[in-house]
């Protein structure tokens, strides 16, 4: 399944959550953080402004983001792997 985003949304393969703690402790499925880190897969053409104009996303397809715990719309790709359709204004900073 390939997936085009629209507007403004963007679709994010969340990297995966820490399994061992920084004392050495290994951590259940149960107890992993939500992951707020991931790599962008895909980008829409942008957002509509209220003068019609087209403005162009910042993030680009292969960047490094952090988004918000809740963030976006989980969904699973053919593979059975989870991706994230978020909206830009919900990615809170590039990771470089």
């Amino acid at each position: 399944m390939q997936l085009q985003p629209l507007a403004d949304r963007v679709v994010v393969q969340p990297l995966n959550a820490e399994e061992v703690t920084k004392g050495g402790i290994v951590l259940p499925d149960t107890a992993k953080e939500k992951p707020q880190e991931g790599k962008i897969l895909a980008v829409g053409k942008g957002k509509i402004s209220d003068n019609g104009q087209l403005q162009p996303l910042e993030v680009k397809v292969g960047d490094v983001v952090l988004y918000g715990k809740y963030s976006g719309t989980e969904i699973k790709d053919k593979e059975g792997n989870p991706v994230l359709i978020i909206r830009e204004e919900e990615i809170l900073a590039i990771v470089k």
